[in-house]
């Protein structure tokens, strides 16, 4: 029941790897370097063609693209684990509302801020289309520090995978200094992913910052 993992330090990979850290699987990793774009490269592409991480090899050879979906599908296939309310709790559909908003407004900024070249700017433009994806990326997560009630996860005392996914993708774009001193209630969120006995070891080789 081995699931391979294509990811790399940082990366979107780094969740799904903390949520299979929960579960117990076995995992086999395959390092994709984003330096040198070598997610860009023929050999990956034609795994995922989108030239993203992660990517996830279920234990049957089913190729999952899309962390949203693979955090879910991990849940879904490892109910033991408990990392999502079952269908029919009111719950799921607060993580789900709060993990869908971070993958449709959150992350395509980060990809905007990473890559702004790939979006056509001239180099003139370049440093302004950066402070504006900077800008948006972080309204959205000003908008969960607000409104999403977090005690200290989005569940409040119930962990799951929305949990994850917010930790790491606060730290994305700056927010490992920023987060910190801004947003309170993420960050002992954060402080609270990162303590837990399944996760701490794989929070630190992913350098998550300020906890090791």
């Amino acid at each position: 029941m081995t699931y391979i993992l294509y990811g790399d330090l940082g990366s979107g990979s780094a969740p799904v790897e903390m949520a299979l850290a929960e579960i117990g699987a076995p995992v086999e990793l395959r390092a994709v370097p984003l330096e040198g774009d070598h997610q860009l490269r023929a050999e990956y592409r034609a795994i995922n063609p989108m030239g993203r991480l992660p990517t996830l090899v279920l234990p049957d050879g089913t190729v999952m693209t899309e962390s949203l979906a693979i955090l879910v599908t991990l849940a879904d296939r490892h109910p033991g684990a408990a990392l999502l309310p079952p269908p029919g709790d009111p719950g799921r559909a607060t993580a789900l509302r709060w993990m869908a908003l971070l993958a449709g407004e959150f992350y395509p900024q980060v990809t905007r801020w990473d890559y702004p070249a790939r979006f056509g700017y001239a180099p003139g433009q370049v440093e302004a289309a950066r402070d504006n994806a900077l800008a948006m990326g972080r309204d959205v997560l000003r908008i969960i520090e607000e409104h999403a009630g977090l005690d200290p996860f989005v569940l409040g005392a119930r962990f799951s995978v929305a949990d994850l996914y917010l930790a790491v993708l606060s730290r994305w774009m700056g927010g490992r200094e920023w987060v910190p001193a801004t947003l309170p209630r993420i960050q002992r969120l954060a402080e609270a992913v990162a303590a837990r006995p399944a996760v701490a070891a794989v929070w630190s080789k992913h350098r998550m910052a300020g906890f090791s």
